[in-house]
């Protein structure tokens, strides 16, 4: 079992969107990107998956500037090329094209020293269903707050 570190977890992405299919991808990264990771700065909310050409590229994912890197820093919100398998672009960009569905980024985080990115193929939530989830998640918030009680 490989240690997975987790960097930034989506959770917008999850109460927007119903979620269908995960793909894990690789990522481009240049240097001053992977030490402002590693220092834990990484920002999801607003990210998409957007093809060009035959390529998957990571947009509005925030990841601020490395202080130490001084000259050689990155810009914050660059494209970032995803490494995926000629297979899973396919059907990934078939699915957004035919289906409707959106490919949004769910996690990002190291694995055996590689950052990966944990992308999810969604169908996007309608106002009502917004709202029944968050009934479902205050209905089990108050279920285990009345366990805790009677023990």
């Amino acid at each position: 079992m490989s240690a997975i570190k987790l960097i930034a977890d989506n959770r917008k992405a999850r109460f927007d969107y119903d979620i269908l299919d995960t793909y894990e991808a690789g990522i481009v990264l240049m240097g001053s990107e992977v030490k402002a990771l590693r220092a834990g700065q990484c920002t999801l909310k607003d990210a998409y998956v957007a093809f060009q050409g035959h390529e998957a590229f990571l947009q509005n994912s925030h990841i601020p500037i490395y202080k130490p890197s001084s000259y050689n820093n990155h810009h914050p919100e660059r494209l970032r090329k995803l490494l995926l398998h000629e297979e899973e672009l396919n059907k990934i960009a078939a699915a957004i094209q035919e289906k409707g569905l959106s490919c949004v980024p769910l996690k990002i985080y190291f694995k055996r020293g590689k950052v990966k990115v944990e992308l999810g193929l969604g169908r996007g939530k309608k106002k009502h269903d917004k709202r029944d989830s968050i009934k479902k998640r205050d209905v089990t918030r108050e279920l285990q707050k009345s366990m805790r009680r009677s023990r």
